[in-house]
Order: structure tokens, then sequence, then C-alpha cells
């Protein structure tokens, strides 16, 4: 980050755990008020608590963002406690399908796309009028490579984070002139809890994510997370309206 941070905040849902909690840490670590989102109340109490103990400012707002009227009480609590939104991270998703695209339900599409692509919406939707009042910021949305081609297995998550792509270079020109930019990043496989419950059983399926990526291992937390600041620093000022894989090199082949 390259500007003077001093009273600037940031806010990032999903940030329980994971690519959202590893984000909210780098951004506290800059100087950075963060608003702590998510609907996991502990893990989302828990990533305060470790802002607070590094010397930090942060609070934590519950937030269901498929919800309208959660996320416009989110906006307005951040915005009421901080005065203002310099930078998003719209990182809340979820990934609940378990075969191919005929086994899936109806019930998986609409949680999928509620939580993925409504959320994105949702929160763009009511941070975008807090940042054109206060003169600019910058909001990063979390895709996937999935959603950068085809994933099978994954066909509507996969789905969801081309739409997430797709909102997000379309709203980056709509508001181009405004001194708001708009990313996406576009992670592979990456260390995180979720990963390790799913292939610790399986050392196959672990040996399987890390031949993906031609750099030889799957990805860091923590490498998501400084891709974020990157994309919403100075040093990012002519950039919008991308999709950024952090991949290891998984889309290069």
């Amino acid at each position: 980050m390259s500007r003077s941070l001093s009273g600037q905040t940031a806010l990032v849902t999903g940030a329980a755990a994971g690519i959202g909690r590893a984000t909210a840490l780098a951004f506290a670590r800059e100087g950075i008020k963060v608003v702590v989102s998510d609907v996991d109340v502990a893990g989302g109490e828990e990533t305060v608590g470790h802002i607070r103990a590094a010397g930090g400012e942060a609070r934590f707002i519950r937030c269901d963002v498929t919800r309208a009227s959660e996320v416009r009480t989110l906006i307005e609590s951040s915005v009421a406690a901080y005065g203002r939104i310099d930078y998003a991270f719209n990182n809340a998703g979820i990934d609940i399908e378990k075969g191919k695209l005929a086994d899936g339900t109806e019930a998986e599409f609409d949680a999928i796309m509620g939580v993925n692509v409504k959320g994105v919406w949702l929160c763009m939707k009511y941070q975008i009028p807090v940042m054109l009042a206060q003169g600019g910021g910058a909001i990063v949305n979390a895709s996937s490579v999935a959603g950068l081609g085809g994933a099978p297995k994954m066909s509507l998550y996969a789905a969801s984070k081309h739409a997430v792509i797709g909102l997000t270079k379309s709203v980056a020109v709509e508001y181009a002139k405004k001194n708001i930019r708009i990313n996406a990043v576009c992670p592979a496989v990456i260390d995180t809890d979720m990963y390790r419950r799913a292939h610790e059983a399986d050392p196959r399926k672990a040996e399987f994510a890390v031949s993906v990526h031609p750099i030889g291992r799957i990805g860091k937390v923590e490498e998501v997370a400084a891709a974020v600041l990157y994309l919403c620093s100075d040093a990012a000022g002519f950039t919008t309206g991308i999709a950024l894989p952090v991949d290891g090199g998984a889309t290069a082949i």
C-alpha cells in the first residue's frame, strides 16, 4: 500500500477464516481499520481478536450477504463506525457441490448463486453509493480460476465465479470515471481449513491438487491477501476491470 493510510477503512466479507481472515489481518497490518463480516459469529469475532491482539482496530458485524436488508445494514453500520469505506473485499462464498450437473439440486443452485453472485451484487450495490459520496474507493471481488475456465463436478460454482467476473468487468466500466476501481482475484487451490478437511483423508486428492499447479505447490492465504491489497493500492491505480489469477501458473497451461 503506497498512500498514507491514516483514517482509512476496509470491509471484508467472509472474514471468519481462510482468505477472508488473512486479508482482514493484512489490511490491519497496514494501519487500516477493518470491518470484519461473516455469518460465522465465533469465527468473525476470532478474526477481530487477532487484529486487536496485534494492535490493529477492527469490529465484527454479522451479515448474510444474500439478504438485502442485512447488507444495507452492514454498509450503514460500517459508515457509522468509521465514517467511510475506502476498500471492500467481497469474499463471502460457498461451494457445496458434490458431483456432476445432472445430480445437482435446485437448493444447491439457489444457495451457490445466492451467496456467490447475489451476495457480490448486493455488496457492490450498497458500497458504491458510499464510495461515490466520499470521492472514490476500491473494490475487489472474489472469483476463482473456476471462473476462467471449466470445472468438472463444480459446474454451478464455476458458473457463479464466471458471473462474478462479468459483474466485476461491467461495473468497473460503469464507474471508471468516478475514481472507483473494481477488480477480481481468481485463486487456484489455496491451503485453507476447508481444503485440509477435504483432502487430509485422501492423500491422492492432495497430490492431484499440487500437480495442477506448475509452481509445484498449492497457494497460501497470505498470497491471495497480498494480491487483494495490491489491487486496492495506489500501485494499481491504472488497473480496473481485471480478473487476476493467483494460481501458481495453473491457467498458463
